[in-house]
């Protein structure tokens, strides 16, 4: 074997043992983080439960952002404030507290933009969490710190916050360079997006030359999957609701909350369950099976009265109840192209496994080689 098919063996062996399926991508990351970051956090992934009970009972700020419980009903601990960055604008109103992780991902995925497009004018950035996590009056999730509202990108630069979205005001092609780097260069849970708007960017990355088979998988609409990562959601023709995985903050939550719980160190936490309303069934109904309260669940639902209506879901608080028992968290693989349009080829994008080992054989000058027969060299 040559020194030159060694280095590509090695090359392929890396590639095909990333478990998240992302090849690495250097991205600018200037801005310091105001709490210990990920990468920090995650060596204590590893520690047994004593040892980790131990840290956070003597510094549980040691151990960095927790995200704990879901979307809908959460804990944020050790939060991180979203930095000032020319690339993005914080609305005045908005709740920016998030994971580190989230954070990190936020800059991966506007530096990629600024990489292709160095012209991009400042996104608008949203709702993210409150700085402990919980309800949002305006939202029904945002509790947990991974879920961050993006504004638009738009031909005349930026228009009033969350303006939306149609062909004659969208700068297509900063927008799907957005989405393309949080599908492939994060570790993306859902975006929710209003269908017009998925229809104009689907035309257009296909316009583009983005394999077709790939982008299928990604929006819904296209065949209704379950599993694409862009979903529809009601009213989110003026902005993308990006929630993003945490295996960091989410796995050392998860670990990490009957140890907040047993040393006293959160406030009895208020877990919700979601409950649909039945024909004739009154709030009174739900407090009393749940043991919660009227006032309660009218609060956490932003009702101004008590009536409901049948058939919709409404979380019912419950303070003091532990939250559900998780189990390790699964970060999927990320769902990568086979390629790179040249629209986007001013930046280094990450590609699916298999495309790389293909572009490999061909840098080899092994095409002749199967990629089956080329790993058993």
């Amino acid at each position: 074997m040559t020194i030159f098919r060694m280095l590509i063996g090695l090359a392929l062996g890396a590639a095909v043992g990333v478990s998240a399926g992302p090849l690495p991508v250097p991205l600018p990351d200037d801005a310091p983080l105001a709490a210990p970051s990920s990468s920090d956090a995650a060596s204590y992934l590893g520690m047994n439960d004593d040892d980790l009970m131990k840290l956070v009972e003597n510094d549980l700020s040691a151990v960095g952002s927790l995200s704990i419980g879901t979307p809908s009903s959460a804990i944020l601990v050790n939060p991180v404030k979203l930095p000032e960055d020319p690339r993005w604008e914080a609305t005045s109103q908005s709740q920016n507290w998030a994971t580190a992780e989230t954070v990190e991902a936020i800059r991966k995925v506007v530096a990629k933009v600024h990489e292709v497009f160095p012209d991009a004018p400042p996104i608008m950035i949203g709702d993210i969490s409150d700085f402990d996590g919980g309800r949002l009056k305006r939202h029904a999730s945002h509790q947990a710190g991974r879920d961050v509202d993006f504004g638009f990108y738009y031909k005349d630069g930026k228009l009033p916050y969350f303006a939306a979205g149609s062909s004659g005001t969208l700068d297509l092609p900063k927008n799907w360079a957005l989405l393309r780097a949080i599908i492939t260069c994060t570790d993306v849970e859902t975006i929710f997006l209003d269908t017009s708007i998925q229809r104009l960017l689907y035309g257009y990355a296909k316009s583009i030359g983005e394999d077709k088979t790939w982008l299928d998988s990604v929006f819904q609409f296209v065949r209704g999957s379950s599993k694409a990562i862009i979903c529809y959601a009601r009213n989110h023709r003026n902005h993308y609701h990006v929630r993003f995985f945490n295996p960091v903050a989410q796995e050392l939550g998860r670990r990490v909350y009957p140890m907040l719980v047993e040393l006293h160190k959160i406030k009895p936490p208020v877990f919700t369950i979601p409950h649909v309303a039945r024909e004739g069934e009154t709030l009174g109904h739900i407090a009393a099976r749940y043991g919660s309260s009227v006032r309660a669940i009218q609060q956490y639902n932003g009702l101004a009265t008590t009536q409901i209506r049948a058939g919709r879901t409404y979380r019912v608080p419950m303070r003091g109840v532990a939250a559900p028992k998780a189990d390790p968290l699964v970060v999927p693989a990320r769902l990568l192209p086979p390629a790179t349009p040249d629209a986007m080829s001013a930046a280094a994008w990450p590609i699916s496994d298999f495309a790389y080992r293909e572009k490999l054989l061909k840098m080899a000058d092994l095409s002749i080689l199967s990629a089956t027969a080329f790993r058993r060299i």
